[in-house]
């Protein structure tokens, strides 16, 4: 069984970016887990005097999920042609942690505007030393309120994208 960790960018309660990747879950082909992490919002302000044995509880958490998975999906908005703070935070967490290195990452999009927060967070990745995957997965929800955001999520061609998607990301994680 591949454990696949999902991250949103978003910390919006309506964000399309935590549906698409909470439908990612939903949508994990056999012999795959998919688990949302939700705590990019819990996370103190990243700072190095506070990693080794004063590192917050909650960042550990994420160090931990990250270093447990088999591969990490991340999906995010972009915020005047950058990465959120937010994320951009979690990951500072993991810079100085062998979490990131080689791990299989696969980049999620609910927009397809978003192409100045893609570039970045892929450099980010790369940079990080994830292994980034070069399938992308790309579901137009940007501006949909949450009920046109479930019905365009449970459309059979979403679902299998999503399930291709997935598919092709544990191939990418098998391979390595």
């Amino acid at each position: 069984m591949l454990n696949i960790l999902a991250i949103s960018g978003s910390l919006r309660t309506a964000s399309t970016n935590s549906a698409l990747i909470a439908a990612l879950a939903r949508n994990a082909p056999p012999g795959c887990r998919v688990t949302v992490y939700d705590g990019l919002g819990c996370l103190s302000i990243f700072n190095p005097d506070d990693e080794g044995e004063r590192t917050p509880l909650e960042a550990s958490e994420l160090i931990d999920a990250v270093s447990r998975a088999d591969g990490v999906i991340v999906s995010c908005p972009e915020y005047a042609h950058g990465v959120p703070g937010g994320l951009k935070n979690g990951l500072d967490w993991l810079v100085s942690r062998d979490a990131a290195v080689a791990k299989p990452a696969m980049l999620a999009h609910a927009s397809p505007r978003s192409l100045f927060a893609r570039a970045a967070l892929a450099e980010i990745m790369r940079t990080m030393s994830f292994a980034l995957c070069d399938d992308v997965l790309e579901i137009a929800l940007l501006g949909k309120k949450p009920p046109e955001v479930a019905g365009i999520l449970d459309e059979p061609g979403n679902r299998q994208a999503m399930h291709d998607a997935l598919n092709a990301f544990a191939e990418f994680i098998r391979s390595r």
